[in-house]
């Protein structure tokens, strides 16, 4: 039976991925295969000459695939519907039209890195695309044909079929707009000050969802293997592997860096949690702290003078988070760390999600506690310093980074609505109500001012950390905010990578913010405090 039976696959639709108001970002487009079954054919000259004609290969490629004796010869994929339906039209024995899909994205680079795309047999690459192949993929159906010993049709013994069946469509919390005005305004400030690159998150910090995640510069879904601003052909084929692995990192999630300032966030929540800190304990800043036998110093050298708390985190100083450190102890330290969820992934579903880079316990000496209290010597991934800021304003409960929130069939009916942990109280809800308020004051009288929005209540911190080796000063500025600041529903973190001149996140990221959310807010009917 198998000598006299010959199969075509017929293929699946892949699952559409869905943005929160059910706009298509990836879908299929049909395109065909055209084959040519060798002892089928009748008229050789004339199938030839359709072939050249129609798929505008040269003559000695059609007639080498015509004259193979074979059971069946792809001749080409990938063709479009149109040229399929002409050849069909022939009506030439001998030459099969089967219908394939390609996948095509609308938006083209839109949230490349998030989305991903497939490779040649529609198979999950990079993205969501991989993360959620088994329920996208689908399973492809079949054609059975029967034929004589010479390999001709049977007539009258029909073809057996057996259906595909189509992937699931997968909706996101992603929204297309809101990706749409943050990807704008990377760009601005990408080229602004001339930055290697800039990322900006946002995600809602009660639950996890993510509205937006910008890599910029983006590359295009359609063609993921042409450089960006780079035609790579003077490189070999394992630089321009490279080169291409680095244009499809995402790095809000597979990079870290020295977070710096944004995490003082973190020191002041362990400090107010371990009742180390109260908003009025008084602080002295000379504009450096002496520990061990170095000198530590404060961006402002001149130096605060007295502070409280609270001004010390107005006012971004270091000295006062060196001492909130000294207080809390190494062990103490790493054990809010671990508290947090800072030491483990945040399990966002997406691939390749880089761990936090941390000292062992034992190795943290005065001098790295003093400068792990203000951000440094030590990296996390960007999703981990939202998810975790996330966990600390929102009421204390630790949450999980998704996109994925339903998937639904062919009908719209839901499948499986995605589950995500929710996690542990990490912090008290007195403790987080005390940081909202804090970091409300570094945006209405602080070093955040720059996001001030009239109107809106928001919260936010900035950061400017050297990228090492320190002699080479290279900077990442950047700058996390939060609104309504009672209740925060919208968070966003902009960073900058290498930005020229001016580097600081106060001056070039806050702004960054400050223009998402005043296009994002009205947007999502977060009126203005009335």
């Amino acid at each position: 039976e198998n000598l006299h039976e010959r199969e075509r696959d017929i293929k699946a639709a892949r699952g559409k991925l869905l943005d929160a108001n059910g706009t298509v970002l990836a879908t299929n487009k049909s395109v065909c295969t055209i084959s040519v079954i060798h002892n089928q054919i009748e008229e050789p000259e004339k199938v030839i000459e359709m072939l050249v004609r129609e798929l505008g290969i040269p003559e000695e490629t059609a007639r080498k695939r015509v004259e193979k004796v074979s059971s069946i010869e792809r001749v080409k994929t990938n063709v479009a519907k149109e040229t399929g339906d002409a050849i069909r039209a022939y009506g030439l024995s001998g030459v099969k039209v089967d219908e394939d899909y390609k996948r095509y994205y609308p938006y083209g680079t839109l949230a490349s890195k998030v989305l991903g795309f497939t490779g040649a047999d529609n198979q999950g690459i990079l993205g969501l695309e991989v993360k959620y192949d088994e329920y996208l993929q689908g399973t492809n159906g079949k054609i059975l044909t029967l034929t004589d010993a010479r390999g001709i049709e049977i007539e009258n013994a029909g073809e057996s079929r057996l259906e595909p069946v189509n992937g699931y469509d997968l909706c996101l919390s992603l929204d297309r707009n809101i990706q749409m005005y943050c990807e704008q305004a990377a760009k601005k400030v990408c080229t602004k000050k001339s930055a290697d690159s800039v990322s900006v998150i946002v995600m809602n910090p009660q639950n996890g969802e993510l509205m937006a995640m910008v890599n910029y510069p983006e590359f295009d879904l359609n063609d993921p293997f042409t450089l960006v601003g780079d035609t790579g052909e003077s490189v070999s084929a394992e630089e321009k592997q490279n080169l291409l692995n680095k244009m499809w990192r995402n790095q809000c999630i597979s990079d870290t860096y020295e977070p710096g300032s944004t995490f003082k966030i973190i020191t002041a929540a362990a400090a107010l949690e371990e009742g180390g800190g109260k908003l009025d304990d008084a602080f002295f800043c000379p504009g450096y702290k002496i520990v061990e036998d170095r000198r530590i110093r404060c961006a402002r050298t001149t130096g605060h003078g007295a502070e409280t708390f609270e001004t010390g985190i107005m006012n971004s100083c270091n000295p006062v988070f060196m001492e909130l450190g000294e207080r809390l102890g190494a062990e103490n330290f790493a054990g809010y760390f671990k508290q947090f969820g800072l030491l483990s992934k945040t399990n966002i579903d997406l691939p390749g999600e880089a761990g936090t880079i941390m000292h062992k316990t034992e190795n943290i000496g005065p001098v790295e506690l003093a400068t792990i209290s203000f951000g440094q010597s030590f990296q996390i991934t960007p999703i981990q310093l939202v998810t975790t800021v996330s966990s600390i304003i929102n009421g204390g409960t630790r949450v999980t980074p998704h996109f994925g929130v339903r998937i639904l069939d062919k009908d719209k009916e839901t499948v499986r609505e995605l589950k995500y942990d929710d996690g542990k109280q990490i912090v008290s809800e007195e403790t987080s109500r005390t940081v909202r308020e804090i970091l409300e004051s570094v945006v209405s009288e602080g070093s955040g001012k720059n996001a001030y929005l009239e109107g809106y209540s928001i919260g936010g911190k900035t950061a400017t950390s050297q990228t090492l080796p320190r002699s080479a000063n290279r900077y990442i500025s950047s700058f996390l905010g939060f609104t309504p600041a009672e209740h925060p529903t919208v968070l966003g973190l902009c960073i900058i990578r290498n930005p020229q001149g001016v580097y600081y996140g106060g001056t070039i990221c806050a702004p960054v913010i400050r223009d998402i959310f005043s296009n994002v807010l009205p947007y999502l009917g977060i009126g203005h405090n009335s």
